[in-house]
């Protein structure tokens, strides 16, 4: 490779014959070893010794390696929390000096490396990101939300510690280790402070809003960006522990969501005070209630009404806004009273609205 002067592409390649040559350019030692029957294994800049030790260096130096690919910074945090290795002194403080040049590289091989990063068996090292000072170009609101102390008694942690605990405690999918990244990043615009006790009122809603504009930022695509600001949004739902109440929710979040959900709130609960611990029963009883209503197949969705669109055109309803508006109503019927659900008993209330 010839002189990198963007952070991303050499300016001109030249192809070698040299094994030396080419391994001198690679990322780091555990990356730059070859093996040939003839030659055994060529390891010229000890990476064997440093897979054993558990350690991420750079090949040679290590602004070099950076200064050529910036998204090798990134690299050396995912790598850490794939393999659970720790990041070499020299490696470290070079992309503590070279940090900003995050910025050169495009958002979609950002995101490929943080999304590896936050499914990995390590999704703490977040914070090494953050430490590092690469959060403050790629992710600022985290180190808002790093700054943002949560002074009241159902929190022991800033709200930046309480959400990387979140992420540590959901399944390692895509869509929940976002929602737990994201489902709190309201609180940063969100926080009043009345008679020295910390409130955040309107946080989840938001936390919506703000996770919607950083994933489309991230160039996820639309589907993403659906199902994980759904969980953000109603991460923090609190309704009466009733069937009636439980229909609502699950016609707001989707049924498909809705294990997510409850996922995403004991994770939530899990990371907050020790007064806090006292409401996982309230979780339990509404994961009951929704258990049951899910097994009894009650009607959450128009989809599930025992009458279509069609059903309601043939008794004369014409096409179009109104139809739709006497669906929901009977939704909404169905919803309060899941007994109505039958096409005779929906047809007649039809009839008179």
């Amino acid at each position: 490779d010839g002189e990198y002067v963007d952070g991303r592409h050499p300016e001109s390649v030249q192809y070698t014959s040299s094994l030396t040559e080419d391994l001198r350019r690679r990322d780091f030692t555990i990356n730059a070893m070859a093996y040939s029957d003839e030659t055994g294994l060529v390891d010229m800049f000890d990476g064997r010794e440093d897979l054993k030790r558990g350690i991420i260096r750079c090949v040679g130096q290590a602004h070099e390696r950076f200064t050529e690919d910036a998204l090798r910074m990134m690299r050396a945090v995912r790598f850490s929390a794939q393999l659970g290795f720790s990041l070499e002194e020299n490696t470290a403080q070079a992309i503590k000096e070279l940090s900003e040049t995050i910025t050169k590289i495009s958002h979609e091989r950002v995101r490929d490396e943080l999304t590896k990063l936050l499914i990995s068996d390590n999704p703490g090292h977040v914070t090494m990101l953050y430490e590092l000072g690469l959060t403050r170009y790629i992710f600022p609101e985290f180190d808002d939300m790093m700054a943002c102390e949560q002074n009241t008694k159902y929190h022991c942690y800033s709200v930046g510690v309480h959400t990387v605990k979140v992420v540590e405690g959901v399944p390692a999918n895509v869509d929940m280790r976002y929602a737990a990244l994201l489902h709190d990043v309201g609180k940063i615009y969100s926080k009043k402070t009345v008679d020295g006790v910390d409130h955040f009122w309107g946080h989840a809603a938001i936390s919506e809003e703000r996770a919607r504009v950083f994933l489309r930022d991230m160039r996820f695509d639309n589907e993403t960006i659906r199902r994980v600001c759904i969980l953000v949004k109603y991460h923090d739902s609190r309704i009466e522990p009733t069937p009636r109440a439980m229909r609502r929710l699950i016609n707001r979040v989707g049924m498909e969501n809705m294990d997510d959900l409850f996922d995403i709130m004991y994770a939530d609960l899990a990371a907050k005070s020790e007064y806090s611990q006292r409401f996982k029963s309230s979780i339990d009883n509404l994961k009951s209630i929704y258990e049951e209503v899910r097994d009894q197949n009650d009607c959450v969705s128009i989809k599930n009404l025992a009458v279509n669109g069609g059903d309601l055109i043939g008794i004369g309803i014409p096409a179009g806004r109104h139809l739709g508006e006497v669906l929901n109503a009977l939704l909404e019927v169905v919803m309060e009273d899941p007994s109505q659900n039958e096409k005779d008993k929906l047809l007649e209330l039809a009839k008179n609205m």
